[in-house]
């Protein structure tokens, strides 16, 4: 068998595949030979810790992804090897990781809480007994106390040792300045040998570091001088940092803006990065504003807090921040294999956080959210992209591999593919222009990707009707003031006399708004299930009274308020007779309905629904999305594709997020008589924000993909 290699040290770890005897998912090897055929001979570390090579092994290439020789021994020291994927998902933590000297201030997970600390040793662990180990690396981190503590002359205890894994945050050199520092007499103090780091930890001597203590955070916090906030207008979403009298500064996302009971002035809600003792669950004086985590809900003045400095450049800086310095991500193998959408037990390991999702950047926040929503979790128009050996266009290779494959792979696409992607859909505006998701969604798959229509409509005069997406049109007196789907589609559709004539396999809903500014609605109620039945052209449907075979629909009853209004209405002929004896109904002209002759009249009529897998959002001219990312019901993400900025317009990137979001679950799984007595102006942001700004809703029916 051939192979080539050079001679060089080379190292991997394992991202995907089956798992089989020898390599599987998270395993750490060192490349032996690269096999003509694309695979790599290598010697396995084992799924532990171990730094003794096991007998080699076959991996594919694009299965793997390379990895230096410090990052390998700092990956070989996480157990269990799920949370080597975990960390490697978070390039941007990873890369601050790897680059840690003598003295850098963490956060690292402790017991159970999180705790700062400056890094005094990077420590080789295990025993070198033959040339080919492996030996793992570890952090010895000294925890930072009160500022007020004597330190006591006793001989300390060892320091705790940590592995990357534990580390859930880096504090950058730029942010010195900000609160009070740690001064070198102060080291000096603690009588402790110092141990001499080794070669791959250079001592780069104590630089003064911002003391962030988070176990007594208190509720005081004053403005930092440096900072202005009205050079800094913030909005839901934005990142920032706040730091109290005694000095400490804690960094979060904002959740929630408004004006509290018992003030006058704007305050903030926000959601910390981490767990810190006497804040709350996003509960302040007794009503939740918010939802999050216990201990992680912090609310001050809106005056007090400043950008998050982390992603700030210092105006010191000679150099500007480039578009290039974008954090490194995992580079995709060339493969032609379909990857399917991402399981509901793997989406919040793979995709919540910050550089989660894809990449927003020149006004694309309209294309992120529509092609996150539609195939993030969600195979209903994988059609496209799956197409046969000598069809497939430059376009749908793009799409497929550059953008579907990589979300689901890695959990991130890059700004450059998705700008690369813009630029095939024919038209310069896509590349830059702000767009409306129903536009791109027709322009696409139409007139790019020549598919067929998603909907078959059927009006009255029985002519035929082909369609991407629906709008809803309809009087805003026809339904109550918090409608749901499910009415406007029925009430839209029966007021126009449409039917669909097959179920189909997608259907994007267009919510009764028009621009940016006009809402009909304050607030709609997304169904979770969309009851398709009684809108289908030609297919049995069942007696709203009796249940048995219907053969008459009356649109004039769909808003009788003695039969719950803003349902369809469709009878035999026994009931139709019936009902239209009452003065109130002498008037209707209920319409004959095509009956298969081939239905019994007394056999069960089976219902046919779709699923709500996506909301895309609108507001203040920036599109996000809501995604159920699968069967569970609380199983939700909030994406927003330009979440913060790291640096200016000229020369910065935007750094998309991802949020789990059970409460939305929580509030569309309620009953429809729970959901109409609902306020949902007393609800939490997420949900708030979903049912004030929902722009499109996304249904599939799951049987019926399987046959586009």
């Amino acid at each position: 068998m051939e192979f080539k290699g050079d001679g060089k040290e080379k190292f991997f770890i394992v991202t995907r595949g089956k798992v089989r005897k020898g390599f599987s998912r998270g395993c750490i090897g060192r490349v032996e030979a690269v096999m003509h055929k694309g695979e790599l001979m290598g010697l396995l570390y084992g799924g532990g810790s171990s730094g003794n090579p096991k007998s080699g092994d076959m991996v594919k290439r694009e299965d793997t992804y390379p990895l230096t020789r410090h990052q390998a021994q700092l990956l070989l020291f996480v157990s269990p090897s799920s949370k080597r994927l975990e960390l490697l998902c978070n390039p941007q933590l990873f890369s601050a990781i790897c680059v840690l000297s003598h003295d850098d201030l963490v956060v690292v997970k402790h017991k159970k809480g999180h705790q700062p600390g400056l890094v005094r040793n990077l420590m080789l662990i295990g025993k070198k007994e033959n040339q080919g180990d492996l030996l793992m690396l570890g952090f010895e981190v000294e925890f930072v106390q009160d500022s007020d503590k004597t330190v006591s002359p006793k001989k300390p205890a060892p320091l705790p040792l940590f592995s990357a894994a534990d580390i859930v945050q880096v504090v950058p050199a730029y942010s010195v300045g900000i609160g009070p520092r740690w001064k070198d007499s102060y080291s000096e103090g603690l009588n402790r040998k110092a141990v001499p780091p080794i070669n791959s930890m250079s001592n780069m001597g104590s630089r003064g570091r911002q003391v962030r203590d988070i176990n007594h955070l208190d509720q005081n916090v004053t403005q930092t001088p440096t900072q202005s906030p009205s050079h800094h207008p913030f909005e839901v979403g934005s990142m920032v940092e706040v730091t109290s009298n005694t000095g400490i500064t804690v960094y979060g996302v904002i959740r929630w803006m408004g004006v509290l009971s018992e003030n006058k002035n704007d305050w903030a809600g926000i959601e910390l990065d981490y767990e810190v003792n006497n804040c709350s669950d996003g509960t302040y004086g007794g009503q939740q504003y918010f939802t999050c985590k216990g201990g992680r809900a912090l609310f001050v003045p809106l005056t007090k807090c400043s950008p998050d400095g982390r992603f700030l450049c210092p105006p010191s800086e000679k150099e500007t921040l480039k578009a290039t310095d974008i954090p490194p991500v995992i580079p995709l193998e060339e493969t032609d294999e379909n990857v399917p959408p991402i399981p509901e037990s793997e989406a919040l390991s793979l995709l919540v956080g910050k550089m989660k999702g894809i990449q927003g950047h020149y006004n694309s926040c309209y294309l992120d959210a529509t092609l996150f929503s539609l195939f993030c979790s969600s195979m209903t128009l994988d059609s496209v992209c799956h197409k046969p050996d000598g069809t497939e266009t430059s376009i749908s290779r793009s799409l497929k591999k550059d953008i579907v494959n990589r979300l689901r792979r890695q959990g991130f696409v890059p700004a450059e593919s998705v700008m690369n992607f813009r630029k095939q859909l024919g038209c310069d505006t896509f590349v830059t222009e702000e767009k409306d998701p129903e536009e791109f969604i027709t322009i696409l798959l139409q007139r790019v990707l020549c598919m067929k229509s998603l909907l078959k409509l059927r009006s009255n005069n029985d002519t035929s009707q082909d369609a991407y997406t629906f709008q809803i049109i309809l009087d805003k007196e026809q339904v109550t003031q918090t409608p749901t789907v499910q009415q406007l589609l029925d009430i839209s559709l029966l007021s126009c006399g449409l039917k669909f004539e097959e179920i189909p396999s997608c259907l994007m809903v267009h919510m009764p708004r028009f621009g940016k500014k006009y809402k009909m609605f304050p607030y709609i109620i997304p169904s979770t299930e969309f009851d398709i039945t009684d809108l289908l052209y030609n297919s049995p449907r069942e007696c709203f009274l009796c249940g048995r075979l219907a053969e008459y629909e009356c649109p004039q009853c769909l808003q009788d308020r003695k039969l719950q209004p803003g349902r369809i209405k469709q009878y035999c002929t026994t009931c139709k007779t019936q009902v239209h004896i009452h003065p109130s109904r002498q008037s209707h002209c209920p319409k004959a309905l095509a009956v298969p002759a081939e239905v019994p009249a007394d056999a069960p009529v089976p219902r046919h629904k779709m699923q709500l897998f996506a909301v895309l959002c609108i507001h203040t001219s920036h599109y996000v999305s809501f995604v159920k990312y699968g069967p569970g019901p609380r199983s939700w993400l909030f994406f927003d594709s330009m979440a913060d900025r790291c640096g200016d317009d000229q020369s910065g990137y935007n750094i998309p997020e991802i949020r789990a979001c059970p409460e939305v679950g929580d509030f569309l799984s309620q009953s429809e008589e729970e959901l109409a007595r609902a306020d949902p102006s007393q609800a939490g942001e997420p949900v708030r924000r979903l049912l004030s700004d929902s722009y499109m809703c996304l249904y599939q029916s799951a049987s019926m993909a399987l046959y586009r």
